[in-house]
């Protein structure tokens, strides 16, 4: 036995939790369908026994009462009609042939499956028909006419009756035998079917016991081993090894754990080197970041200087030529007096183009607010800073809606709608009024999409993307001003609040700008700009 025990143990040990939750699933399935058939048998036995009982046999001997007592009111109606001749003692005699005949048939059908006594039901039915034939009816109408039967005649007729009694005392003597039979299969049956249900009762805890404990054993004690080994490994504990037992899935795992320990102790070797180089290079990070931060203190100096030192010489050269037109504008000639109106404007336009560079520097370093912003009420003030130069062109502005509210700085959102509708404004076209909407509507980058539509002279689809470049005009100085950063400023001030701005050139009758902001986190998303958010809605 010892040499035969080791490979059962092998081919346990084959199995998969997978292959053990089967087996454990097809064992409890073939005990649930052997205690439902024996209980099915069990109860289909004892409801056949009791329908036999309470449907056939016990029904069967109240009707053959009942057909006893119609045999013995026909027996005592003809007697009493011959002793008496009162025609009266017939109708127990015609009722009880009625009565006679109604219960033959339906004990005929109670015993239908029990020939035995179907047959003495049947040898009492063809006696009582000889009693009535030969006896019962010709003595009635003997009495009928004569008024006188013979005593030997009336003897013999309650002879052949009594021959029916005997037969009637027979018959339910064997019902009930029958019946105490059945109620004794009956109970037996019944006995059977409560120690069936009482032994299934037994039998499915202790087995449901019995495969826990196999299941604990096959399957929950190598995963506590597996479990307390990965434990002691997770607080550091590299050099224990992973025991491989149980099902072989769970084996797998435990070898696969155990060469991730390894790996891991390797990794670690291998950190313990790269923290050295870290440490290395988080100082040369440091040293990095000291010159950056002097940079830009270098920077912020620039722009001090830019902002005062470099345009006091240009106020100076400026004034000084506008003096010289003044006081010597009668002794120089048309050519003088335009070289120094070249240089005031060249002046001049150096200072706008040092403080439009100022203020492109300052995008996201010196202006980086992060609070939540009603664009409708930056849009309400630039639209009110730029009331002359709307009054001037005689412009329409369109809003679609309400504007949400989105997280960022104030004043380059402001300067943001400033030089977009100074674009729409400065570049209209002549020959009609000039119409500037604006609008928004959710984006599917998560946010809101802006755009702002005019009707002038538009940008070419082949320009869409130098229009944004720093410096880059499209028309000459004297035809419109400017020094070509409004757009390139526009720009850096949406990329610099997560969004993008791009020129929409499927649009046609003018120039249509088009910008996405990041929702406000405090809002809900489903938020819309209005009930009409496609449709124009207020003018100013």
């Amino acid at each position: 036995m010892s040499e035969t025990s080791p490979a059962p143990t092998g081919g346990w040990r084959r199995l998969t939790v997978h292959g053990w939750f089967v087996l454990m699933i097809t064992a409890i399935t073939i005990l649930i369908v052997v205690c439902a058939v024996v209980g099915a048998v069990m109860l289909d036995r004892t409801s056949k026994l009791s329908d036999q009982l309470t449907a056939r046999i016990s029904p069967a001997s109240i009707e053959a009462g009942r057909l006893q007592k119609a045999l013995v009111d026909q027996e005592t109606g003809v007697r009493g009609f011959l002793l008496t001749g009162d025609q009266a003692f017939l109708q127990p005699y015609a009722e009880g042939v009625v009565a006679e005949r109604r219960s033959h048939e339906r004990v005929a059908a109670m015993l239908s499956e029990r020939p035995d006594l179907l047959a003495g039901l049947n040898a009492i039915h063809d006696r009582a028909n000889a009693w009535r034939r030969d006896y019962a009816e010709p003595m009635t109408e003997e009495e009928r006419r004569d008024g006188t039967v013979p005593a030997a005649t009336v003897e013999s007729g309650k002879q052949a009756f009594d021959e029916i009694r005997a037969l009637l005392e027979r018959q339910n003597d064997s019902l009930t035998h029958v019946r105490t039979q059945a109620k004794a299969a009956l109970t037996e049956a019944e006995r059977i079917r409560n120690w069936a249900f009482i032994a299934m009762l037994v039998v499915f805890p202790l087995a449901a016991l019995a495969m826990a404990v196999l299941l604990r054993r096959a399957i929950g004690r190598p995963l506590d081993q597996l479990r307390g080994a990965s434990r002691h490994i997770a607080a550091g504990d590299f050099d224990r090894a992973i025991p491989a037992s149980g099902p072989a899935d769970i084996q797998e795992v435990a070898r696969d754990v155990d060469l991730m320990r390894l790996r891991i102790v390797q990794a670690l070797a291998d950190s313990h080197r790269q923290q050295v180089q870290l440490r290395e290079q988080a100082a040369d990070l440091d040293d990095q970041a000291m010159e950056l931060r002097r940079s830009n203190a270098e920077l912020e100096q620039f722009a001090y200087v830019a902002s005062h030192d470099l345009q006091e010489p240009l106020r100076k050269v400026a004034t000084f030529c506008q003096l010289l037109e003044k006081r010597y504008g009668q002794v120089l000639d048309e050519r003088g007096t335009q070289y120094i109106r070249f240089a005031v404007d060249g002046a001049t336009r150096m200072q706008v183009l040092i403080n439009d560079l100022l203020s492109f520097s300052r995008v996201g370093r010196m202006y980086d607010d992060r609070e939540p912003v009603e664009l409708d009420e930056r849009l309400d003030k630039v639209l009110d800073d730029l009331s002359a130069a709307i009054e001037e062109s005689d412009a329409k502005i369109e809003r679609s809606g309400p504007l949400p509210s989105v997280v960022g700085d104030p004043t380059m959102l402001s300067l943001l709608w400033q030089n977009l509708i100074s674009n729409a404004i400065k570049f209209r076209d002549p020959g009609r009024t000039p119409l500037i909407r604006l609008g928004c509507e959710p984006s599917e980058e998560d946010g809101w999409r802006f755009w702002v539509a005019d009707n002038g002279i538009g940008i070419e689809a082949e320009f869409a993307e130098k229009v944004f470049v720093l410096f880059q005009r499209l028309h000459s100085r004297e035809t419109y001003g400017g020094t070509g950063i409004g757009l390139a400023m526009c720009k850096k001030i949406v990329e610099n609040h997560g969004g993008r701005i791009w020129l929409d050139t499927a649009y046609t009758g003018g120039a249509r700008i088009c910008f996405t902001l990041p929702a406000d986190s405090t809002q809900p998303r489903s938020r819309r700009v209005a009930d009409g958010t496609d449709e124009e809605g207020t003018s100013s």
